[in-house]
């Protein structure tokens, strides 16, 4: 089969198709025929060398990046009762230190994974987990959004961000997000009831007072964004590798930040999917990739301008 590794952190060239054997799932595993891996900034950023992920492996390279897919069942191990061959599925494979997506076959632990809606294609449907899944515990667990808040999402139009509007929205919350100027339209699309272009306005002169801030930037735009909480507000910025900056900073300010990682859960994405069945969130593609380009799509994500998901297909 094939699979796509890197033997070493850098850039997008160190990765690499090679030929390998197919897996065999362990107990309480199944093996994926692979249709769609989603890809997520987590992807390239550790494959430079960057965040949690990346000291989780750095001393067992190779390594083969992805951690969402969709497909089909084509083996179970022992142990499994509640899926079986041919069932069409989505799930996390080897989140955190795993990984294992980018490949025409994966593993999963049976207890991660949830049926794919006949609505939705296998491709596209690996573009739903981990993106939607953090999008939902950052809102519902850490932030316990409730409805008629006001939260603003930075980044609303890319691959978390897109899913994290229409869960609020569906929340009953009022939304705001930041985005170019080239997503204002598609964020109209899915509801949002406020739009910043985050080139030519500043958020803080826009918005104060506001219930939750989601930060899916991180950085400098994340610590500017604390200036828009109330008091009872709080802020969940997801990017690991400057949480820890942003939270002593609205310590500093008297404000309350919390990072976050995302886990599976397929009760959750049972939930994901149920929304999507009705109709009442849908998951936006910008673009599918062939397995063999994936060094494209991660240099694609680095650029920053994604408007929903990337996806690789492994069909």
């Amino acid at each position: 089969m094939r699979q796509i590794r890197y033997a070493s952190f850098g850039k997008s060239d160190v990765l690499e198709m090679v030929d390998t054997k197919r897996p065999v799932p362990g107990d309480n595993e199944v093996l994926i025929r692979v249709a769609g891996a989603g890809l997520n900034p987590i992807d390239w950023k550790t494959r430079k060398g960057l965040g949690f992920v990346a000291r989780q492996i750095e001393n067992r390279l190779p390594f083969v990046p992805g951690f969402e897919v969709a497909g089909t069942v084509e083996q179970i191990g022992p142990g499994v009762s509640d899926r079986m061959p041919g069932d069409r599925v989505m799930g996390l494979v080897g989140f955190p230190g795993g990984g294992g997506g980018y490949a025409d076959y994966a593993l999963a632990r049976a207890e991660d994974l949830a049926i794919v809606p006949e609505e939705l294609d296998l491709t596209s449907a690996g573009a739903v987990p981990l993106a939607a899944l953090t999008a939902w515990q950052a809102l519902f667990e850490v932030a316990e959004l409730e409805a008629g808040q006001k939260v603003l999402i930075l980044a609303g139009a890319g691959g978390v961000g897109h899913f994290a509007v229409q869960f609020a929205l569906e929340r009953g919350a009022h939304v705001i997000a930041t985005a170019s100027a080239r997503n204002r339209d598609f964020l109209a699309e899915l509801g949002v009831h406020e739009f910043i272009d985050y080139h030519t306005t500043d958020v803080a002169e826009e918005c104060y007072g506001l219930d939750l801030v989601l930060d899916l930037v991180g950085g400098e735009p994340g610590r500017h964004a604390l200036k828009t909480l109330g008091e009872q507000g709080v802020m969940v910025t997801v990017p690991t590798v400057t949480a820890d900056e942003i939270i002593s900073r609205a310590e500093t300010l008297g404000l309350r930040a919390h990072g976050m990682t995302m886990r599976p859960d397929a009760y959750q994405l049972d939930d994901i999917a149920e929304l999507i069945e009705d109709g009442d969130v849908r998951v936006h593609i910008e673009r599918i990739l062939p397995l063999e380009q994936a060094a494209e799509g991660h240099r694609l994500l680095e650029e920053g301008h994604v408007r929903g998901k990337l996806v690789l297909d492994c069909s």
